[in-house]
């Protein structure tokens, strides 16, 4: 019993450390991708050509400067993704810079890329293309942690999706550069090899989804409410 309490005990003293927890959403809250994506493409289908295609091409770009850059988008840390995301915005997003904008993205991207994806993935277990074909990544480090994760459907392209939508809600002049950077950062995944390009194109679609339930969300309205203040506020400077 006192294992117990002691357990219960931590857990709210992490809470309190570090604010609240690591969503804004419930798992009931967050849509539920299996009831609007529907199933992977079939082995031997017309669009399963098109994911083996496109993974190929994939290929011939990580020597690229795109496939730099998709070496970094790998990278789902809040420092990273508002670094990604800063010229997009048109500022510098930092924890040290923006720390409402940082609370306010360390807290809602998980919601994106684990709540909203979390039931196709665990439904259908698709391979990832480079399990599938026995290949290298571009991201190597991630290979056998990610091995018997579920592709279908993409967190990543979900977290990209939903991040800029969020940003945008901040910055409404730059939404066009922040969704295009939002696209570009799930495109990423079929070009390292972790996603099937179906894979990346429902993971956007769920993405887009995500901000509306946020929006009912008491806690996100007051977060995002001082996120556009300290905008507005380094904006005059």
């Amino acid at each position: 019993m006192k294992k117990v309490i002691s357990i219960i005990a931590l857990s709210f003293a992490v809470i309190a450390a570090y604010g609240q927890s690591n969503h804004y959403l419930t798992k009931e809250e967050a849509p539920l991708d299996t009831m609007f994506i529907g199933a992977p493409p079939a082995f031997g289908s017309l669009l399963f050509e098109q994911d083996f295609h496109m993974y190929q091409y994939g290929k011939t770009l990580r020597p690229t400067e795109r496939g730099k850059q998709a070496v970094k988008d790998a990278n789902t840390s809040t420092d990273n993704i508002l670094e990604v995301f800063s010229e997009a915005f048109g500022m510098k997003l930092s924890k040290e810079n923006t720390p409402e904008i940082y609370a306010l993205i360390n807290r809602m991207k998980e919601d994106a890329g684990s709540y909203a994806t979390r039931c196709t993935k665990n439904l259908y277990k698709r391979t990832r293309p480079y399990a599938l074909y026995n290949e290298p990544t571009a991201v190597p480090e991630a290979e056998e942690h990610l091995r018997n994760n579920g592709s279908y459907v993409s967190g990543h392209s979900a977290t990209g999706v939903a991040v800029s939508m969020v940003l945008a809600t901040i910055n409404p002049e730059r939404q066009n550069q922040l969704y295009k950077r939002g696209l570009d950062f799930g495109e990423s995944r079929w070009i390292v090899g972790y996603h099937h390009y179906s894979d990346v194109k429902a993971g956007q679609m769920v993405g887009a989804l995500v901000l509306p339930a946020l929006l009912n969300n008491d806690d996100f309205m007051e977060q995002l409410a001082k996120a556009k203040k300290e905008f507005k506020r380094l904006s005059k400077k």
